[in-house]
């Protein structure tokens, strides 16, 4: 490690962001190719959850879906991590995103009742790709912006990833209310073949491939790598703490579930001549838009607090979560679909800030020849709390709890979290300040 004096705060500005993306042409066709199939994926979930509801009438069918959506993930992250620390990131992200084209396009098959088991393996395959796509994305960040914008990056990215969440939920409820589900599915198939001709574009330097034989099948049931990356997260307490962040967001699992059936029974949108089943759609649509609301707008004013400040991205977590928690208990208690909007944005704007400082805290403290391991660590915990979320969530609306009661009980058990990262932030400050830059 190479301790060395923490910089200034560095206040972010709004012009940081647009001359990034002026001036770093990779940056532009990353950030490209994340807006068009970030927006054809939410078009293509609730499509896919309100499918199921309404061919199997239960909960439980869209936590399944969601588990397999995620879980997979945790499994797989392993055999990703080495895969994105051997080969090249870049081709690893343009194979993900072919085979994801041709996975969404066989969700057209699914018409009748009989047909719905066909969803489950397809949403499974599309889950590994997707194991091995994000983490090479993340570690890539840093192989094309400079160290000073890396934080501008990853807010970035954030913000954009809500607001695809609020384009593609809100227009996408309407798209699918209207145009049929067939449309969604296509649009968002063809979103991962324009993401892939964008990633092709990309020109840049990949350090931890160059030299490296070709990759052989028996290498990935090959775990040295896997504990030497295991090894070298537990030598820095900060980062062994920071890789359990992202899974201390226990309300992301249960909160697909509670939006898209509290949507359909407390919160339907009544409009003349809307039916109840659109209505309920475009329910469920506001309280995903609220939480892209929430998201775009959390990174965006904290990431200007923090600035470059290692200190502060550490005391914007705990904040996070503290957020989430006061949002999840008052959206149990709302009575109107826009006061739950208001209390979703409040604690997704917390959930966004853990996201992106957690994110930018391990970029800047991991050597690249580590990074597809760490972040592939970091994405498959958080994906098994939020799997288990979203199954117990799905079991205990089943077994008759009442949904704003479940609500309350998440936005309680985020004090969790909260208490556990805030011990790490008091520990550090008992230590001299310092900002540990790896590699």
């Amino acid at each position: 490690m190479d301790p060395r004096p923490e910089p200034a705060t560095g206040k972010i500005s709004l012009s940081a962001y647009f001359h990034l993306v002026k001036r770093n042409r990779n940056f532009r066709r990353l950030w490209g190719a994340q807006i068009v199939s970030e927006i054809g994926d939410w078009f293509y979930t609730l499509a896919i959850y309100t499918l199921l509801l309404e061919l199997t009438g239960r909960a439980e069918s869209v936590a399944l879906a969601l588990v397999l959506q995620v879980l997979p993930q945790t499994f797989i992250g392993p055999t990703a991590g080495v895969v994105n620390d051997r080969l090249r990131r870049k081709q690893v992200m343009i194979a993900a995103d072919i085979g994801r084209m041709v996975i969404v396009f066989a969700m057209l098959l699914v018409r009748t009742r009989s047909m719905v088991w066909l969803v489950y393996p397809l949403l499974l395959i599309e889950t590994l790709m997707a194991a091995f796509f994000e983490p090479a994305r993340t570690a890539v960040i840093p192989n094309i912006t400079s160290k000073e914008d890396v934080i501008v990056a990853n807010t970035l990215s954030s913000a954009t990833w809500s607001v695809n969440l609020l384009l593609g939920a809100s227009l996408g409820g309407v798209i699918a209310a209207f145009l049929g589900r067939d449309a969604v599915f296509a649009l968002n198939a063809l979103s991962f073949l324009v993401s892939a001709w964008l990633l092709r574009g990309m020109r840049f330097a990949e350090p931890h491939a160059e030299g490296n034989p070709p990759l052989r099948a028996r290498e990935l049931l090959d775990f040295s790598p896997v504990l030497e990356g295991i090894r070298y997260v537990r030598s820095d307490r900060r980062l062994f703490a920071t890789i359990f962040a992202k899974a201390g967001e226990l309300m992301i699992g249960p909160s697909w579930v509670l939006f898209t059936v509290m949507g359909r029974e407390y919160f339907p949108v009544r409009w003349h001549g809307i039916d109840p089943q659109r209505g309920a759609m475009l329910g469920m649509s506001l309280l995903l838009g609220a939480r892209g609301i929430g998201a775009l707008v959390g990174p965006l004013v904290s990431a200007r607090w923090a600035g470059r400040s290692n200190r502060r991205l550490q005391v914007g977590v705990l904040w996070g979560y503290v957020f989430i928690a006061l949002g999840y208990t008052l959206f149990g208690f709302s009575g109107s679909v826009w006061t739950a909007c208001l209390w979703i944005v409040l604690a997704h704007g917390g959930g966004s800030t853990v996201w992106v400082f957690s994110t930018t805290i391990l970029q800047l403290n991991t050597e690249d020849r580590f990074r597809g391991r760490v972040f592939s660590a970091d994405l498959g915990l958080s994906m098994l709390t939020i799997a288990i979320g979203a199954f117990l969530c799905g079991h205990f609306l089943d077994w008759g709890y009442h949904p704003r009661s479940v609500a309350i009980f998440v936005g309680i058990l985020m004090l969790l979290p909260a208490l556990l990262w805030g011990v790490i932030v008091v520990r550090g400050q008992r230590k001299p300040t310092q900002e540990v830059v790896r590699g």
